[in-house]
């Protein structure tokens, strides 16, 4: 086992005719087509650094085992917006775990699927760190008091979307973070 020391964020979307392929190209435009991936679950690990995905890539040999949080949303009705973004907030201190998140979805922009991924993220940071908070505030509220407690000291997102494209092709769009040794 290890713990990453490196992670970096990348997007893309394709087309096929197959669904599968449709995938490989999304992949293939985020850079990451060359690598075995296998999806983790949300944990931003303590002291590690976020870096360029040119960097990271740079870091990886083709046919690596890759752990990544992967969100991934696909669709063959023409016209139909499909999303897939990547939440991330940390916490004060490089000593402390936060929290990524994927989401995938229709009809949202990748502003908007962004700022939800960004805002799950924070609130299971916020939960973790005992911050009071009411859910049911809109997210730049609740943001100003994550960001007030201190505890909470960043918060981004990664964000793919598309409209399905036309001619009977599959759409997929991933978004994705890749961790590095």
């Amino acid at each position: 086992m290890y713990v990453p020391r490196y992670i970096f964020f990348t997007k893309g979307f394709g087309t096929d005719k197959a669904q599968l392929a449709s995938f490989e190209n999304a992949l293939r435009e985020a850079g990451i087509a060359h690598l075995n991936l296998v999806q983790v679950s949300s944990i931003f690990p303590p002291g590690c650094k976020i870096i360029e995905k040119e960097k990271g890539l740079a870091k990886l040999e083709p046919g690596e085992i890759t752990h990544c949080v992967m969100a991934r949303e696909q669709s063959r009705e023409p016209g139909r917006r499909i999303v897939a973004s990547i939440g991330l907030a940390l916490p004060e201190g490089d000593d402390k775990y936060g929290y990524l998140s994927e989401h995938h979805g229709y009809g949202q922009t990748e502003s908007e699927a962004g700022d939800f991924a960004e805002d799950l993220a924070a609130s299971m940071l916020a939960n973790t760190l005992g911050i009071e908070f009411d859910p049911d505030k809109d997210y730049d509220e609740r943001k100003e008091i994550y960001r007030m407690s201190g505890k909470i000291i960043h918060s981004r997102h990664t964000s793919q979307a598309a409209l399905g494209a036309e001619g009977n092709l599959w759409t997929t769009v991933i978004a994705a973070a890749i961790f590095v040794k």
